[in-house]
């Protein structure tokens, strides 16, 4: 099955955290089917193709119903 998505970056970012000093995470730039673009926010645990690809397909598809209102 296609991706309804194509990732055109991804950051690594860094911000303090409430409980240990720093957190990571990762700023994905997606493009969807419909052409909407997006900015998706991974944590560093979900930083896997595994764990990511299904957070990434729901969020564009989402997207592009929204933008079929």
């Amino acid at each position: 099955m296609a991706a309804n998505y194509k990732v055109l970056s991804i950051d690594e970012m860094v911000k303090p955290g409430e409980v240990t000093g720093i957190e990571r995470f990762y700023r994905h730039r997606i493009k969807t089917k419909g052409g909407v673009i997006l900015t998706v926010d991974i944590s560093e645990k979900d930083f896997t193709a595994e764990k990511a690809a299904p957070i990434l397909e729901a969020r564009a598809v989402e997207a592009d119903k929204i933008l079929k209102l």
